[in-house]
């Protein structure tokens, strides 16, 4: 399916945009896949908080290792960003900041659960990492983009604004009804296994926004190539460590901390950064995803997968 939700994605972006009669219903359909994947991510975390007792998040050891690659990383190429002054050294980089910073995907819990990991400490750092963005990106984004004329608070708010109603919202939903509908829980709770299938018809919309990224952005053979390679690496990086930070379950860390807000990272190198680095989220998304389909697969044929 993810496989899938890739081509389908990708091709109906390039359809209505080289298609001259379809061109004019672009920004409709930019406009209908912007507010689509919102929505559905809410349903995403909705399906998580039904499962989850708000007494299952709390902090674990594997939290600080993943918290301390996406800081420092973020911090050292944040420096290089700031003392480069060729356009070929400052986009790789930028790149590679927002990869790291980036707060952990609403639907990696889907993933997790599916794969057998702990939902409750991959929400738990989901939560984690959108504080933590939310603090330390107003604080740096300045440094790298001296332009930017907001002030950190006013960074803060703006950034709060985009990132906690989705987080807030499906959240009280979801334990208003623990402790008022047991009934209506469980019923949700036996529906959550068909999130998947919403991440699905999510990831399609997300490939639209990455696929429009990428083709509005007319980037130069080489920055393309320097972008792939960056946006591959830091996905293989943050997967093949978090993989490695629990022992005996290499999925919850590894879905934690490789699979990544990726349209949150989109609107973070467009607004804020040298635009073009905005395509290292679509690409980031690419990458994350044919992972997963990769995990997928190997769990549930293992002979082949082996």
């Amino acid at each position: 399916m993810l496989p899938g939700a890739l081509v389908l994605g990708i091709s109906s972006y390039l359809i209505y945009h080289f298609t001259p009669a379809l061109r004019p219903i672009g920004p409709v359909c930019h406009t209908i896949a912007a507010l689509g994947q919102r929505w559905l991510i809410a349903v995403l975390l909705f399906f998580q908080f039904v499962k989850v007792s708000p007494h299952d998040l709390r902090p674990v050891k594997w939290h600080l290792g993943a918290l301390a690659l996406q800081i420092i990383g973020f911090a050292a190429c944040a420096a290089g960003v700031a003392l480069a002054h060729s356009a070929n050294v400052r986009i790789p980089l930028e790149c590679a900041m927002i990869c790291l910073i980036c707060p952990t995907a609403s639907a990696a819990g889907v993933i997790t659960d599916r794969l057998g990991g702990s939902i409750a400490e991959n929400v738990s750092y989901l939560v984690i990492t959108n504080i933590t963005a939310t603090l330390l990106i107003p604080l740096v984004i300045p440094l790298v983009s001296p332009s930017s004329e907001m002030g950190f608070w006013a960074y803060v708010l703006y950034l709060a604004s985009r990132i906690f109603p989705l987080l807030l919202l499906p959240c009280a939903l979801a334990w208003t009804i623990r402790y008022t509908t047991k009934k209506l829980q469980r019923t949700l709770m036996r529906w959550a296994p068909n999130s998947f299938y919403v991440w699905g018809v999510s990831l399609t919309l997300a490939m639209i926004l990455a696929t429009r990224a990428l083709v509005l952005s007319k980037l130069g053979i080489l920055t393309i190539v320097l972008v792939v390679i960056v946006s591959m690496a830091a996905c293989f990086v943050q997967f093949f460590v978090g993989r490695r930070l629990k022992k005996g379950d290499p999925v919850t860390p590894g879905q934690a901390l490789g699979q990544k807000n990726t349209g949150l990272m989109i609107w973070l190198g467009y607004s804020y950064l040298t635009p073009v680095t905005s395509v290292a989220g679509g690409l980031y998304a690419i990458w994350q995803n044919l992972f997963n389909s990769w995990e997928l697969y190997r769990k549930d044929h293992p002979t082949k997968a082996e």
